[in-house]
């Protein structure tokens, strides 16, 4: 356990539950200061305990202030050991006001019985046994401290004590919602030690750490908090939290209530879909305090958070290695056993590297949702389309393909459940956010971009409606065989990974990330949601050449596969049915294809408007010129 033994230490309970021997004792095995609350009582209050009364809160209003500055000041040194009774809750947030790092804060239990004789074989203590019982009526048993029954030795309850501290949480998960609650039993099934946090609203979010905690037999030994400040001390040193809440404001929000109660060379990471640029600049901010920021791509879904995800971190390489051994421990294995969790490179790469993952799999939906209308515009049920998609699967198997058979299967009652469901598709942000960086680096991720808009024209539902009245359009089958439409569905996922990897090779050019395509394949090979049996080929082709289409067997799949495609798309048009995504495969390879292009017209017209010159093919590269046109 590294650097858990500074900080503030609190020995709480009755009086005469051996407070002050603990307190030594333990002081002596930490090498840290010890001081007896008793002894930063006032006079009065000595003098009222020493009558047989009990003290009131009032009373001890003084006294508490006195031990939070005795706290605070030791809290600026090694830390130290205070005993101190802080029966009630309220006392005890009084004592750990203002510091940076709460304590630790330790119970000594026992039942009236046994502490009672052991204050009548006390001497020399103005606290008369007489006054146990109100003690005992105002004690609020503290939720999170490291608990200990007195009726072992002292010597005993050290060893206990020392142990416990050695069990503090590994790693914190911050943000109970879907992912972060399969991640913690995630991680708790692997042996991982974790604290647990959820945000305390009343009314709408209440104990939901706690309840969760109570659901799951694999959390019995997680802690679960609602209050911030006791999740960050619960936590070993230097810690390691999982952030897992909604992207944007949330974790700006999230990491300004941290910075104050975290410590230098601690982490924090994001696990959330939070936008590169935003995850560059948190890392800035964060390394002004000391503190590393790891911006972290985590994609599988639900499922895949449970049983293993795909994990994408990127951020400061020493801060990642601190972190390594946790994420590959919960994280999806290849097919050779090792984690489909890498470091990605610096700043915000990994968040940029999930962005992209993301934007690829909106193409690779858009296909699916096209290969299926194809096939259901020629007569075909959606128990035949799966079938014909499940006979294709070993040629083509994939995560998302799988689903795809098993949605088109379900029925309520008689009726297919996709029949039933509404033709909007939603979007969560990531796919616009694809296309937004592309566009800014110049890179053709036309597929993308195309599944992208196919979501935003579905989302029109009632124009759809309206301008098909005034514009009828008789769809008709696309009379090519099965065979040959699936060959075209394959070719536009070639053309789909070669510009989702040509848009991750020029961020890494760009931004100077020298990212590794090869691994980031093997990472995507499984726990994610686009791993496929291409992604496996890739690979090794990567390897060898990050941009795709240059690879010779890129290049004979293209070859053979691009009749198909082609037909298939003109078909479909003739069909009146719409393929973005398709036309956009072949719209890419032919364009890519062509040696020379129309753009030297738009470069003409641009120069002749607005003088932006134009280079000539009959001259050298870099000489630009205009023509008064």
């Amino acid at each position: 356990m590294e650097n858990t033994t500074s900080g503030i230490y609190i020995i709480m309970g009755v009086s005469g539950v051996g407070k002050t021997t603990v307190g030594k004792l333990l002081a002596e095995k930490l090498d840290l200061p010890f001081f007896d609350g008793d002894d930063y009582h006032p006079d009065h209050n000595i003098i009222k305990m020493a009558s047989g009364k009990p003290l009131n809160d009032g009373d001890r209003e003084d006294w508490l202030k006195s031990l939070n500055i005795l706290a605070k000041e030791q809290a600026q040194k090694s830390g130290c050991i205070i005993a101190c009774s802080a029966l009630k809750e309220k006392y005890r947030t009084k004592l750990e006001q203002g510091l940076n790092n709460p304590p630790h804060w330790i119970y000594l239990e026992g039942s009236f019985e046994v502490v009672y004789k052991r204050l009548k074989n006390r001497k020399d203590h103005y606290m008369p046994p007489g006054l146990l019982q109100s003690q005992f009526d105002t004690l609020e048993i503290p939720e999170n401290a490291l608990t200990f029954n007195v009726e072992h030795s002292p010597k005993t309850v050290i060893e206990m004590i020392l142990q416990s501290l050695k069990d503090l949480s590994e790693f914190g998960v911050l943000g109970l919602g879907v992912m972060g609650k399969s991640l913690c039993r995630n991680f708790a099934s692997m042996g991982v030690r974790i604290s647990m946090y959820n945000r305390h609203v009343p009314g709408k979010e209440e104990n939901i750490a706690l309840n969760f905690k109570k659901k799951h037999q694999e959390l019995e030994n997680t802690l679960a908090f609602d209050e911030l400040h006791k999740f960050v001390g619960s936590l070993q040193q230097p810690r390691k939290i999982l952030l897992m809440v909604n992207a944007g404001p949330a974790v700006d929000d999230v990491i300004s209530e941290l910075i104050p109660l975290v410590s230098k060379n601690d982490t924090i990471i994001d696990g959330g879909n939070s936008h590169y640029e935003d995850t560059s600049e948190r890392e800035r901010k964060l390394s002004e305090h000391g503190i590393s920021f790891i911006g972290c791509g985590v994609s599988g879904g639900e499922e895949g958070a449970l049983k293993g995800p795909s994990i994408m971190p990127g951020g400061n390489y020493n801060a990642y290695e601190k972190v390594k051994p946790f994420l590959e421990k919960i994280a999806a294995r290849d097919k050779k056993g090792k984690a489909c969790c890498t470091y990605v490179g610096r700043s915000g790469s990994g968040h940029f590297t999930k962005m992209v993952h993301n934007g690829i799999e909106y193409a690779e939906m858009q296909l699916l949702a096209e290969l299926y209308q194809i096939l259901r515009t020629k007569g075909n049920n959606p128990d035949e389309i799966a079938s014909i998609l499940a006979d294709s699967e070993n040629k083509m198997q994939s995560y998302l393909l799988e689903i795809t058979i098993d949605i088109l299967k379900k029925k309520e009652g008689d009726a297919w459940l996709i029949d039933k469901i509404l033709d909007k598709a939603g979007n969560k942000g990531t796919g616009n956010w694809t296309t937004i960086a592309t566009a800014k680096l110049g890179t053709p991720s036309t597929m993308i971009a195309s599944s992208l808009f196919a979501r935003y024209i579905s989302a029109f539902k009632d124009d759809r409606i309206a301008v098909g009245k005034m514009l009828p359009v008789e769809v008709s089958a696309v009379k090519i065989s099965d065979d040959i439409i699936l060959e075209a569905y394959q070719l536009a996922r070639i053309v789909n990974h070669i510009q989702g990897f040509k848009l991750l090779n020029e961020a890494s050019k760009s931004y100077d990330w020298s990212l590794n395509l090869s691994e980031t394949a093997r990472i995507w090979t499984n726990g994610c949601i686009i791993r496929s049996t291409l992604m496996e080929k890739l690979v090794d082709i990567l390897r060898k050449e990050e941009d795709l289409i240059h690879h010779s067997e890129i290049i004979s799949s293209i070859k053979q596969l691009k009749p198909s495609l082609t037909r298939v798309v003109a078909k479909s048009i003739e069909s009146n049915q719409p393929v973005p995504c398709l036309s956009e495969a072949i719209n890419y390879l032919n364009a890519i294809s062509h040696s020379n292009s129309p753009a030297n017209l738009i470069q003409a017209q641009r120069d002749y408007f607005g003088a932006h010159t134009y280079q000539r093919i009959d001259d050298e590269p870099g000489r630009f010129h205009h023509t008064e046109w």
